[in-house]
């Protein structure tokens, strides 16, 4: 069981309160490994019409561009995969040992995606190679955020943890926000056959870097975990006796997927594709509701200590229903600063769900079983709906002819999320 929480900071091993620097230590810690990992899903994102004709080329611009965000899509199949291998780590052996690894796992295949040959020099097999790399980001992605939330969330104080859970998405934001400005400082520099010839690779290259950075950082935390888990495979025990609040997390997670990848990587393509915005104004107006989206998680977060997790979360998913489509409408519209209003809607309606959510997730399982439980049954809403999403969107659009299309498929993933909120009960003591 972890050691009891103090009233001064995040816990050490033994029950004591940390030193302001490792508290510090252990939110950079916690923060780090997301801000890699989505620093690269933000790139793939933003670069995949590039990276669909250099890797998948076809006469049909749409069919590159389905089979690139398909290759998106992959990456996230791996990760209930991932949360089995890193949720069963982080239960048996440790947090730390978890996260450690799964920030070395993400690295080194970004730092690969930048120098990886394309269709052109060796034909088929890039593609091959493109996917694979994708397959293997995948699987750190299923340990790495979810086991950065249990660590944070254990570490905190009991009046503290939404405001210490929150910087785990708040470090993925960060990481976006990073992989968002690269992206437009690159397209902004470089002339366009520079960037679809190799300035896109720039930003994968330089992702090695972070990589390393969170590395470092990770091998001088405390561990959070007293013991290790009681039962040798605790997937097989949460299955067994979690799989209610498993179920209702899966559940949970649905808006925050399919939103936050509708609004932050699909629309910048969207919007390209529809000819009213450039890429480096969709990039800069991306780049700028993303700070919106930060600064909304890390204040719902801690507003959560103050009145609870659920009050937040369910007018998020209300307002998500009722405004979904009028804000998508808003993104269509032929004008920048439509779509700068459109998207901030949607990022201030994502941050106030996403504020509580981590320490929500932490708090519905027990410490024996919890990096496995709530691995498994977030990655795998995030692998069947979130990663899909553009390729989704992408889809409806092209069946239906209709550009809103996806807004509805929005709004059924909210309607879902609410009734799993609903469903639950506030448990703010309950991190044993």
């Amino acid at each position: 069981m972890p050691s009891a929480p103090t009233a001064d900071g995040p816990r050490a091993p033994g029950g004591r309160a940390t030193v302001p620097s490792t508290a510090r230590r252990v939110l950079v810690a916690g923060a780090a490994g997301n801000a890699m990992e989505w620093y690269d899903f933000a790139v793939y994102g933003y670069f995949a019409p590039t990276i669909g004709a250099r890797f998948f080329p076809s006469r049909d611009p749409t069919a590159s561009l389905i089979a690139a965000f398909g290759v998106f899509a992959a990456g996230f199949l791996m990760r209930p995969l991932g949360a089995v291998v890193f949720g069963h780590v982080g239960d048996r052996l440790g947090r730390r040992p978890a996260l450690t690894i799964s920030a070395i796992a993400m690295a080194v295949p970004t730092f690969l995606i930048g120098i990886v040959p394309d269709y052109q020099q060796i034909g088929a097999s890039a593609a091959l190679l493109m996917i694979g790399l994708r397959l293997l980001q995948g699987l750190s992605v299923g340990g790495e955020y979810t086991t950065s939330i249990v660590y944070l969330v254990e570490s905190a104080p009991p009046g503290r943890r939404g405001r210490t859970g929150s910087w785990t998405p708040a470090g993925g934001l960060i990481g976006t926000v990073l992989g968002s400005a690269v992206a437009a400082a690159v397209s902004s520099v470089l002339p366009s056959s520079a960037l679809a010839a190799w300035g896109w690779r720039i930003p994968f290259v330089l992702g090695l870097a972070v990589g390393l950075a969170a590395w470092y950082v990770r091998r001088r935390i405390p561990e959070t975990l007293g013991q290790p888990a009681v039962a040798r495979l605790p997937l097989i025990d949460a299955l067994r006796t979690e799989y209610p609040s498993m179920l209702r997390i899966f559940a949970m997670g649905l808006m925050l997927g399919v939103g936050f990848y509708m609004t932050f990587v699909y629309t910048v393509t969207f919007v390209q594709q529809l000819g009213h915005v450039g890429a480096a104004k969709a990039l800069d107006v991306n780049t700028l509701n993303m700070v919106v989206l930060l600064v909304t998680t890390l204040a719902a977060g801690a507003l959560s200590d103050r009145i609870g997790r659920r009050p937040l979360m369910i007018g998020a998913a209300l307002a998500m229903l009722v405004l979904a489509y009028p804000l998508f409408w808003l993104v269509s519209r032929p004008d920048t600063g439509a779509v700068l209003v459109g998207q901030m809607g949607f990022a201030l309606i994502l941050g106030v769900f996403l504020g509580p959510m981590p320490a929500t997730m932490a708090e519905a399982f027990p410490s024996r079983v919890r990096c496995s439980a709530l691995s498994l049954s977030y990655n795998l809403g995030q692998a069947i709906f979130g990663g899909t999403t553009p390729l989704v969107a992408t889809y409806l659009i092209a069946r239906s002819g209709d550009d809103l299309t996806p807004a509805f498929y929005l709004m059924l993933m909210a309607a879902v999320s609410l009734i799993a909120v609903l469903s639950g009960r506030e448990r703010p003591t309950s991190i044993e």
